[in-house]
């Protein structure tokens, strides 16, 4: 039963949509860009995967580069690309990056700093432009968490700020939380916290130690089972979208989870939990497929690098010699991602190795192979080496 179970977690074809966006074959083409369009930001978050600094790199790539980057994006069936930084704010363009990218079909999320650059007009702005979807960050459920976390005193109340403007603008709000041992204990917490803003999407990323990040303390393995636990319960409570990034693993969670539970229905409620509709107000959605460094997903840098993860910064190409959807589809750093022959350890005798993998930039990150076992995945594979 559990392997039928795993095969229904997947989606038949890429024709067939579960999400709210047609279905991707992650062969040909990422369900999800980042496009990181500046480094320039005036926090100094303990987790960040780069040395950001205020300053704008006069090799950023341009407003008509990224245009382009934009059109390749959406030619190769790609359904969203984000915006972010640094502080995407920092761009005063960033608006007219917008209208360009929703002029070539795409559907736009961007995740501004708190800083000063937040202010209603920008929002509005945005909005006025045509984004789909404004992030905040949001690491601590009270001001003192968040703020020693970001490293800027009155960050949290500029983030009830932000909130606060988006709200007004009328654009579909989403918050991410880093989580770490730090912050573990005021999990509860921070649930209560979210639940009152009014979100349609909630992202916890959990920490890759790289970058500013390797000072800090990941989970454990055993506190990734217990988060899992608490957000499979938390989403067959709420009606916005919580999405786990860095964290493939609890899609075998969910998965055992629903078997076990039984029923006529076991597919849909997997697919509701793993590629909820866009649910409320129009948030972004999940993909039904499993969404990976290099599968599904791909990072382009400030100045044009392209990478499977902003967390897994190995260099395939640049765009601006190459276009992103070449490197993707034929790089062999991202045709062997997407190879489950690849995997080492548990992870690659595991009976859900296609649809987790493991997080490929954890393993790079803690043990400088990216194909080795997830440090953090305490499962056991049934099958035996």
């Amino acid at each position: 039963m559990l392997h039928n179970v795993c095969e229904m977690a997947e989606p038949p074809s890429p024709r067939s949509h579960h999400s709210g966006h047609p279905a991707v074959d992650f062969d040909q083409a990422p369900f999800l860009v980042i496009w990181e369009t500046t480094r320039s930001c005036g926090l100094a978050c303990k987790h960040c995967r780069a040395s950001a600094i205020l300053g704008r790199d006069p090799g950023e790539l341009t407003t008509d580069e990224g245009e382009k980057l934009m059109k390749d994006v959406a030619a190769m069936g790609t359904p969203i690309l984000i915006l972010s930084g640094g502080d995407p704010l920092n761009r005063p363009d960033l608006e007219e990056l917008v209208r360009r990218g929703k002029n070539a079909g795409l559907r736009l999320g961007t995740i501004p700093a708190t800083t000063e650059n937040l202010t209603q007009g920008r929002i509005q702005g945005l909005k006025d432009a045509g984004i789909d979807q404004i992030a905040f960050s949001l690491d601590g459920p009270t001001a003192e968490l968040h703020d020693g976390f970001r490293g800027v005193p009155g960050s949290f109340d500029k983030t009830m700020e932000g909130v606060r403007y988006v709200h007004e603008a009328g654009v579909p709000l989403q918050i991410n939380t880093v989580l770490g041992s730090w912050n573990f204990a005021h999990l509860e917490e921070m649930i209560l916290l979210i639940s009152t803003l009014d979100v349609v999407f909630w992202e916890v990323f959990f920490l890759i130690p790289i970058g500013r990040g390797t000072e800090l303390k990941s989970l454990s393995a055993e506190q990734f089972e217990r988060v899992f636990e608490r957000l499979y319960k938390l989403n067959q409570q709420v009606d916005w979208v919580i999405k786990l990034t860095e964290a493939p693993h609890y899609r075998r969670f969910v998965v055992r989870r629903e078997a076990e539970r039984g029923g006529s229905d076991v597919s849909a409620r997997i697919r509701h939990i793993l590629a909820r509709p866009r649910g409320v107000g129009g948030a972004m959605g999940l993909s039904p497929q499993a969404v990976n460094a290099g599968k599904g997903f791909a990072f382009v840098d400030y100045l044009g690098n392209i990478s499977p993860s902003g967390f897994l910064p190995v260099v395939a190409g640049n765009v601006r010699q190459t276009p992103l959807s070449e490197v993707y589809r034929s790089s062999p750093i991202f045709t062997s991602l997407r190879d489950p022959s690849k995997l080492k350890g548990r992870c690659g005798i595991c009976e859900f190795a296609r649809m987790c993998s493991g997080s490929r930039a954890r393993a790079m990150a803690v043990t400088g192979d990216m194909f080795s076992e997830d440090p953090f995945c305490n499962y056991q594979p049934a099958v035996k080496p």
